[in-house]
């Protein structure tokens, strides 16, 4: 299956002449001078990491899966399962490794749901898909260093924790504030989720 996927663009794009003045493991660090406005150069900076590859998995008998994560120095929450998009990886193979990797299952059908830049000072996109018909195929093959115990709540369920601040996914919540509150909004999205 072949999806295009058009990258959105940050509300401050990382100009050609940007100097990549640190290289982390998952963050660089980007500089570069423009004169302001009183004519004096300036220094800017911004930070570039990978994209992310998140999924609303929904099963076959209409449950939607979440991930409970734990990493070690980082307090455990509860959101949807995804991870980093790795180099050379396009975003819904990535989106596919991911749902398989930390819950076992395989979508049988896959739909770009949302794609966005969250911080204007940080080149990251984040993609969200759905994936439909979800089937348990494996076990979780998670990496040394997450821990993910798997939680299969309703639609109804979902929004409400979405609403609630419950699950670790804030860009998702004026979404459904807004279907909350406008019933053909709300009956669109859960279409989109094949229910």
């Amino acid at each position: 299956m072949s999806m295009q996927i058009k990258k959105p663009l940050s509300n401050q794009p990382l100009p050609k002449n940007a100097k990549k003045v640190f290289k982390g493991v998952i963050f660089d660090v980007y500089q570069w001078e423009l004169p302001g406005y009183d004519g004096k150069m300036r220094t800017f900076e911004k930070v570039k990491r990978p994209d992310t590859a998140m999924v609303i998995a929904v099963t076959e008998d209409g449950k939607i899966i979440l991930g409970r994560e734990e990493q070690p120095g980082k307090e455990s929450s509860l959101g949807l399962v995804g991870g980093r998009i790795d180099e050379g990886e396009d975003p819904l193979g990535a989106a596919k490794r991911e749902l398989l990797e930390e819950t076992g299952y395989e979508g049988k059908e896959w739909a770009l749901f949302d794609a966005f830049q969250p911080v204007s000072k940080m080149e990251w996109v984040i993609y969200t898909f759905i994936a439909k018909g979800c089937h348990k195929v494996a076990e979780q093959d998670l990496d040394g260093a997450e821990k993910i115990d798997l939680l299969l709540v309703s639609f109804d369920e979902f929004v409400e924790m979405i609403l609630r601040n419950e699950l670790d996914e804030k860009e998702l919540k004026i979404r459904f504030l807004e279907a909350k509150l406008d019933p053909a909004k709300m009956a669109e999205i859960k279409q989109q989720f094949g229910l």
